[in-house]
């Protein structure tokens, strides 16, 4: 897939090292970044955001780094098939890979990733746990 051997730009719930713990086992090495032209819109009937394209915007995320192959395939099975990863230009200028949404139901309104974090993310990360 495209980008997979650069670092990976997350910017909704793999945010969360709850999330990330669940899925991986680990937190990988992460620093703050941005993506400019970028923002992570709310998504109809779904508490995740999706990255739509936005002139004149910016989405504030994390830099996930040392990801290995198998890592990369367990996200992007956790992504699914409604998400693209694509590489995109970081403010700073460095490139990642991040997941484009893909599908429909986005909304006007920005995804609140604190009142994400208020409201499901104990949920949401134990459900992974059991799933995961």
């Amino acid at each position: 897939m495209t980008g997979r051997g650069e670092p990976l730009f997350v910017y909704g719930t793999l945010r969360f090292p709850q999330v990330l713990r669940a899925l991986l086992g680990r937190v990988p090495e992460n620093s703050a970044a941005a993506a400019a032209g970028w923002r992570a819109a709310a998504l109809a009937g779904h508490v995740y955001p999706g990255l739509v394209p936005a002139p004149g915007a910016t989405v504030e995320g994390l830099l996930l780094t040392g990801l290995s192959a198998g890592e990369r395939d367990v996200l992007d099975a956790f992504e699914g098939p409604e998400y693209e990863p694509r590489p995109v230009e970081l403010a700073d200028g460095r490139r990642a890979s991040a997941y484009v949404w893909r599908g429909g139901g986005v909304l006007d309104a920005g995804w609140d990733a604190a009142a994400f974090a208020r409201r499901e993310l104990a949920a949401y990360a134990a459900a992974l746990g059991r799933t995961g």
